[in-house]
């Protein structure tokens, strides 16, 4: 298991030692005390899946607000997807900018996502199965997101024609948010 770091502060791309053999393969994707050696800390309460059937489904940008900020660990277990991540903390040297990467059944990565950081994906192949871990419960009354397309923060997302839920399409632009990220809080 190895840590690459990416151009936003915390956000990880973890990669996977993979043992493969002629009836397949197995891949260690959670192991607390290795996370602890990579100094990904964080008490995991709840695991989430999601099947999108279409190729180009977006789902996000989502995150919740504190004191129900999640950290995330994203994988895709079937499929793949373009999996990013957004620096919504206010005060951040990187407020507004995203990062983005391919996660795939194939490639043994998952993606770390901190609190103060909103999160989507699109999926590039149909029938695409995203699974995360969350070390907060769902919260409804937390729940918010910013809109897949705001011009200010600027994704390239790999689909022109995108699927989306209503609730995702009239998501706000993050200038007309009330987050209350600020950068150098300790989240935990």
């Amino acid at each position: 298991m190895r840590k690459i770091h990416t151009a936003l502060d915390g956000v990880f791309i973890i990669e996977l030692d993979k043992c493969s053999d002629k009836r397949g393969y197995f891949i260690e994707t959670y192991n607390k005390k290795k996370f602890e050696l990579l100094d990904l800390q964080g008490e995991f309460v709840q695991d989430n899946q999601s099947l999108s059937v279409h190729t180009g489904t977006i789902r996000g940008l989502h995150y919740q607000l504190n004191p129900k900020a999640q950290m995330k660990v994203v994988s895709c277990i079937s499929g793949s997807i373009y999996d990013v991540v957004v620096d919504i903390r206010k005060g951040s040297p990187t407020y507004g900018q995203w990062f983005g990467t391919i996660l795939s059944e194939y490639n043994n990565r998952l993606l770390t996502v901190p609190k103060g950081f909103a999160h989507g994906f699109c999926t590039i192949e149909p029938n695409t199965i995203v699974q995360y871990k969350v070390d907060e419960y769902y919260s409804p009354n937390h729940e918010k997101g910013i809109l897949w397309n705001d011009e200010t923060i600027g994704i390239f997302w790999p689909t022109n024609q995108p699927i989306l839920s209503e609730k995702d399409r009239k998501l706000p632009r993050l200038k007309d948010t009330n987050i209350n990220f600020v950068y150098g809080d300790d989240f935990n």
